[in-house]
């Protein structure tokens, strides 16, 4: 798949979507699709700011490299894949194949988006620490948010993510959940500040099958940093 194609089928699909017979919503997510893909027509699994030991005891440097390079590497590549059959259906005009793209659209690229935020969302301990400031001021009770989202994390049903998002109609932070890789700001209107993966190829090599002890462990390496950035960027 070559980057001049993808990107001048997404300019394409935006116009040309809308005048067929594809229902609205999968027209708009397959334009999105296409012409969201970067520059050099493919995603790319995203370099790490620390080495897959940094994490530790945490998460151990095996868990970190499985988790990056096979399952997260998993979803880029067949992001990608899922790209293409979509991109030769749009320029079909194959109407029943762009709809049969749209789960897998969904799952790969909202497992690419939610594992690059979940590992911009980590740091080493040594480096986790929650500042005085516009997040910490908006959390309130820091221990009983915690708390709260711990709780509902550790809940989830078979798979899933444990969120805390920002909420821009209120003001508020949110804790969420979801179910896959569903993401965050598409399934609720929340903007992602902190994720937490509980697929259990996320903490099984370290934790067995006790979630509640990776969640629980996970908040000595919370880079608090990232996440006010990305509070700060949503309040604008």
């Amino acid at each position: 798949m070559s980057g001049k194609l993808i990107v001048g089928q997404g300019l394409r699909a935006a116009a040309n979507l809308r005048s067929s017979n594809i229902p609205t919503e999968f027209a708009k997510s397959s334009a999105a699709f296409l012409s969201a893909a970067p520059s050099g027509g493919k995603h790319a699994l995203p370099d790490l700011a620390y080495d897959y030991a940094a994490l530790e005891p945490v998460i151990s440097a095996e868990t970190m490299e499985i988790h990056h390079s096979k399952h997260h590497n998993t979803y880029v590549t067949n992001l990608n894949a899922s790209l293409e059959k979509l991109d030769a259906a749009v320029s079909a005009g194959d109407v029943s194949g762009i709809i049969g793209m749209q789960g897998a659209l969904k799952f790969n690229g909202g497992g690419h988006l939610n594992h690059t935020l979940f590992w911009e969302n980590l740091c080493p301990a040594s480096e986790s620490k929650l500042n005085d400031g516009p997040l910490k001021s908006l959390m309130g009770d820091v221990d009983a948010l915690k708390a709260k989202m711990s709780a509902s994390t550790i809940a989830v049903q078979g798979s899933g993510w444990g969120w805390l998002g920002y909420n821009k109609s209120t003001g508020l932070l949110e804790v969420a959940t979801c179910a896959n890789q569903d993401p965050l700001a598409a399934t609720t209107g929340l903007v992602p500040l902190l994720g937490i993966d509980v697929w259990e190829h996320a903490y099984y090599v370290d934790y067995r099958n006790v979630r509640p002890n990776y969640v629980n462990a996970i908040w000595d390496i919370v880079n608090w940093d990232t996440v006010e950035k990305r509070l700060i960027e949503a309040q604008k």
